[in-house]
C-alpha cells in the first residue's frame, strides 16, 4: 500500500525532510510514516499484536490529525470492525470477547470490575476470572463500544486488552519475572535482617553494648526499607485501588500490617525505645510474594492449554490459485472454498474437506486419541491435525476465527470465566471475612491498649497477618481452573459454569444409543429383496430417499449421481422417510414406521425396511460398532450408585442385541424425540437430577431439557451444539474421566475451604490472646495459601 513516498498508515505524502525520520517496523520491513502521530498509532497497533489490521484493511487509516496519541483515545482503534474480526465473536447483535487483564490480585478485584458493569446499558454478560486473569464479556455494539468498556476498566486501575494466547503468555512471563525480582530482594534482605535479629534478641552473644545494638537496628532499617518500598509495592497498589473504589480485598489488611510494623519499628529505632520487627516485615513480604509467585505459576500452567492449542495453527498455508499456481499465504487470509495443499508431515492449516488424495491424520491434539485416522475424499479434516502419509488437497469450510481450535479455545475461556454457585459463595465469604478481620483487629487493639499497651500493636499485627484470607480466596478458583484444563486436555470441553457442581448431584444418567453408545458409523452389510427389483435398483431407491434424512443411519446409503427425483418427500424425525413418485408411496425406516414385523436375526445388525404402497419390498441390514470402553464406563457408573437408562428410537429387539451384557438398568425403546423429552421432564418433575448423553443433533431438545447435557460431538457440529459438555474424544472412557474429575474437584474444593476456614478459626483466638508472634503468623498464613494451591494442582495429574 505504500510506494515509498506515501505514509503506510494514512496514505498522505511523506515530506522529503521527514523521510527516514518516522518509521515503524511492520513485517516484513520498516514502513515510512508522515508524522509522529501516525508513528505513535502504528506502534500501538503493532505493540498490541494487531499487525494483521494492515493486511486486511480495505481503506487507509484516519490521518494523525484525527488520531490524538492519548492513551485512552488509542483504545478507540479497537472499535474498528476489521480489527475486531480477529478476536470478537458475534451472534446476531450480541458481540462476545475474552480480554486479558493485568493487575488482578484477588476475588475482590474481580467483584469490583463485575459490579461496575452490572447495570451498564448494552452489557449482557460479564464475568471476571481472577485465577486466569481473563474477562468474558458480551455487549451490544450499538449501545456501548468496546473502547468504552476498555476505558472504564482502565479507570478502575486495571489494564485490559483482547485475549491473544501469545500476548497472554508474555504477560504471565513478565509478571513472573517482576515477582521473581521482588522475591529475590525480599529473600536476601530477610536473611540479613534475621542475622541482626538473632544478635539483638538472643543471649548467645551476652550483653551487647548500646552502641552496637543501635547500629544493628539502623542497619536493619536500611536493609528492610527496599523490601517495604519495592518488594511489597504490588500489595500497596492493590490496597489503594480497593480503598479508592470502596471495596475490601485481602491486600488491605496486608498493607496495614506491613506499613504499621515498619513505621513502629522505624520510630523505635529513631527514638531508641521499644522493640523492632524489621525481620517480621521482611519475612512477611517474602512469604507473601512466594505464595503469589507460586499462585501465578499455577495460573500460567492451567492457562497454557489455550496458548498451546493456538500454537497448533500454522502461520502459513499453500493455497492453489484459480490459475492452478501455488501461493504461500498467511493462514488468516484463507477464505471459504479456497483450495489448500497439505503435504506429508505438515499440519493441516484449516477446517475443510479432502478433495483429492487419501492419507491418515493424527488428531491426538484435539481428541486425545493417538492412533491416526484414515481419511479419503469427502472426509473432514481439522486445523492443527497432522497429515501423516500422503499429500492431500483440502477445500476450506471454516474461516480462521471459526475453525475447530478457535471454537475449543472460545468454549474453554467461557467455561473458565464463569463461576458456579460455590465459587460465588466463597467470594462473598472472603469479602465479608476481610471486613470482619478489620473490625476484630480494631477491637483487639483497643483491648490490649487498656490491658498491656506495650503489646497492643504487635498483637494486632499478628491478628492481621495470621488471619489474612488468602487461602480462602484461592480455595475454589484454583481447583476449578485446574479441573477445566485437565478435562480439556482429554477432549472434554466444559461449556457451562454449573457443570462440575451439578455432576456431583446427578441421580440418573440417560444415554441415547445410536451415535452415543455406538460410533454412529454405519455400514450396509447386505440387502434382502422381497419383490422383483434388483439389489442395485433397491439401493438406488433407498439412497434417493435417505438423502433427505439427517439421521446417522442414512450415512450407510452411499450417495449416487443417478438418483430418483421424488415428487414429494417427508422426513419423520427418528422414524424414517416417506416419498411419492409415479403415483406410488414409498417408506423407508424402522419396523414401526413401515408397519412391519421385526426380523429375528442373529447378530447385532440393524434392519431398515423399504415399502411400496404399504407392501414390503426390501430389507437392508446395517451394522454399527460399539464405542471403545463402553462396558467399562457403564460398570463404573453403576458402581457409583447412579441409575443408567437407555433412551432410543430403535426397536427392543435390535436394542437388546446391541446392548447385551451392558450395565443398563432401564431400557426405553421405540421412543420418538418427543418421547425422550417426556421421560426427562417426568423424572425431573419427580426431583431427580438428570444427565442426558446424546449425539448432539437429533437429541437437541432432550439435551436442552436435562440438568446436565453431554454431546458426543466429533467436531463438525461443535459450534451449533446446545449441550453443556462436548466430548471430542470418540473413546467412551471420557465419560468416566468427566464424572471422576467432577467428584474429585468438589472433594478438593471442600478440603480447601475446610482448611482455610479451619485454619483461620484456630489461629484467630490464639492471635488475639497474644500467643502467636508476628513471625509465626507470617509463616502460618503463607503455608496455608501454599497448601491450598498445591492441593488444587493435584487435579492436573
Amino acid at each position: 500500500m505504500s510506494n515509498g513516498t506515501d505514509c503506510y498508515h494514512c496514505g498522505e505524502v511523506v515530506l522529503t525532510a521527514d523521510k527516514n525520520k518516522y518509521k515503524v517496523y511492520i513485517a516484513p520491513e520498516e514502513r515510512e510514516m508522515c508524522c509522529p502521530g501516525c508513528q505513535s498509532v502504528a506502534e500501538m497497533i503493532v505493540g498490541s499484536g494487531l499487525s494483521s489490521y494492515y493486511e486486511h484493511r480495505t481503506d487507509l487509516s484516519p490521518t494523525a490529525k484525527q488520531l490524538v496519541p492519548d492513551e485512552l483515545l488509542r483504545l478507540e482503534i479497537y472499535d474498528d470492525n476489521e480489527i475486531q474480526d480477529e478476536f470478537v465473536y458475534q451472534d446476531g447483535e450480541i458481540k462476545e470477547i475474552t480480554l486479558t487483564v493485568e493487575g488482578l490480585s484477588c476475588a475482590a478485584c474481580a467483584w469490583l470490575i463485575e459490579r461496575s458493569f452490572r447495570s451498564t446499558k448494552g452489557i449482557h454478560f460479564i464475568n471476571v476470572n481472577a485465577t486466569s486473569n481473563r474477562i468474558a464479556i458480551k455487549w451490544v455494539d450499538e449501545q456501548i463500544k468496546l473502547s468504552d468498556i476498555l476505558k472504564r476498566i482502565s479507570k478502575l486501575g486495571y489494564s485490559a486488552s483482547p485475549f491473544q494466547a501469545d500476548q497472554h503468555e508474555l504477560m504471565y512471563n513478565k509478571q513472573l519475572k517482576s515477582y521473581f525480582r521482588r522475591l529475590g530482594l525480599a529473600g536476601l534482605a530477610t536473611m540479613q535482617v534475621m542475622m541482626f535479629a538473632v544478635a539483638l534478641y538472643s543471649t548467645w552473644f551476652g550483653d551487647m553494648e548500646d552502641m552496637y545494638r543501635e547500629l544493628f537496628r539502623w542497619v536493619s532499617l536500611i536493609v528492610a526499607t527496599p523490601v517495604l518500598l519495592y518488594s511489597a509495592q504490588p500489595f500497596y497498589s492493590n490496597a489503594l485501588r480497593n480503598i479508592r473504589t470502596r471495596t475490601l480485598g485481602m491486600d488491605v489488611p496486608v498493607s496495614i500490617a506491613l506499613l504499621g510494623a515498619y513505621t513502629a519499628s522505624a520510630y523505635a529505632t529513631m527514638t531508641g525505645t521499644g522493640e523492632v520487627y524489621f525481620e517480621s516485615v521482611s519475612m512477611f513480604t517474602f512469604f507473601l510474594l512466594f505464595g503469589r509467585y507460586l499462585e501465578l505459576r499455577a495460573r500460567k500452567k492451567t492457562s497454557e492449554l489455550s496458548a498451546n492449542m493456538a500454537k497448533l495453527i500454522p502461520n502459513m498455508a499453500l493455497r492453489v490459485n484459480d490459475d492452478k499456481s501455488e501461493q504461500l499465504i498467511p493462514t488468516k487470509q484463507l477464505k471459504i472454498n479456497d483450495y489448500v495443499i497439505v503435504k506429508s508431515g505438515e499440519v493441516v492449516p484449516c477446517d475443510g474437506i479432502i478433495m483429492n488424495g487419501e492419507t491418515s491424520v493424527d488428531e491426538s491434539m484435539l481428541t486425545g486419541e493417538f492412533l491416526p485416522i484414515v481419511k479419503s475424499i469427502d472426509s473432514g479434516v481439522y486445523t492443527g491435525s497432522l497429515n501423516v502419509e500422503q499429500t492431500i488437497t483440502v477445500c476450506v469450510t471454516k474461516t480462521h476465527k471459526h475453525n475447530l481450535i478457535s471454537e475449543i479455545i472460545r468454549l474453554q475461556n467461557t467455561a473458565e470465566s464463569s463461576k458456579p454457585q460455590i465459587s460465588i459463595l466463597a467470594d462473598q465469604i472472603s469479602r465479608y471475612f476481610v471486613l470482619a478481620l478489620l473490625i476484630i483487629s480494631a477491637g483487639t487493639y483497643l483491648f490490649w491498649l487498656n490491658y498491656a499497651p506495650e503489646k497492643a500493636f504487635w498483637v494486632t499485627l499478628s491478628v492481621l497477618v495470621a488471619t489474612c484470607p488468602c487461602a480462602l480466596s484461592l480455595a475454589t478458583p484454583t481447583a476449578l481452573t485446574c479441573a477445566t484444563s485437565f478435562l480439556s486436555q482429554r477432549g472434554i470441553l466444559i461449556r457451562k459454569e454449573h457443570v462440575l457442581e451439578s455432576l456431583t448431584k446427578i441421580d440418573e444418567i440417560a444415554f441415547d444409543k445410536t451415535g452415543t453408545l455406538t460410533k454412529g458409523k454405519f455400514t450396509l452389510t447386505s440387502i434382502k429383496s422381497d419383490g422383483e427389483l434388483s439389489e442395485d435398483e433397491l439401493l438406488r431407491m433407498a439412497t434417493s430417499l435417505e438423502q433427505h434424512s439427517t439421521h446417522p443411519i442414512a450415512s450407510a446409503f452411499k450417495s449416487s449421481s443417478d438418483k430418483i427425483q421424488f415428487d414429494t418427500t417427508e422426513n419423520h424425525i427418528g422414524l424414517g422417510i416417506s416419498g411419492m413418485v409415479d403415483g406410488s408411496h414409498y417408506k423407508i425406516g424402522s419396523a414401526k414406521f413401515t408397519e412391519q414385523v421385526s426380523s429375528e436375526l442373529d447378530g447385532k445388525e440393524i434392519v431398515v425396511y423399504l415399502t411400496k404402497n404399504e407392501q414390503l419390498i426390501a430389507r437392508f441390514y446395517i451394522q454399527d460398532e460399539m464405542r471403545d470402553n463402553v462396558a467399562t464406563t457403564l460398570d463404573y457408573i453403576a458402581e457409583s450408585g447412579l441409575a443408567v437408562t437407555l433412551l432410543t428410537g430403535d426397536t427392543a429387539n435390535n436394542t437388546n442385541k446391541v446392548t447385551a451384557g451392558l450395565a443398563i438398568s432401564n431400557k426405553k425403546t421405540s421412543l420418538s424425540p418427543e418421547g425422550k423429552l417426556a421421560y426427562i421432564n417426568e423424572q425431573q418433575a419427580n426431583n431427580k437430577m438428570m444427565l442426558m448423553v446424546g449425539d448432539g443433533v437429533n437429541d437437541a431438545p432432550v439435551l436442552s431439557a436435562a440438568t446436565v447435557s453431554v454431546a458426543m460431538g466429533e467436531g463438525s457440529d461443535l459450534a451449533k451444539n446446545s449441550a453443556d459438555v462436548v466430548l471430542l474424544s470418540t473413546d467412551f472412557i471420557a465419560m468416566k474421566y468427566m464424572l471422576a474429575t467432577a467428584t474429585k474437584t468438589y472433594k478438593i474444593i471442600k478440603q480447601n475451604l475446610m482448611w482455610a476456614l479451619g485454619y483461620n478459626s484456630l489461629i484467630l483466638p490464639l492471635a488475639i490472646s497474644g500467643s502467636v508472634p508476628p513471625y509465626i503468623a507470617v509463616i502460618g498464613m503463607s503455608l496455608s495459601s501454599l497448601l491450598v494451591i498445591g492441593n488444587s494442582l493435584r487435579l492436573l495429574k
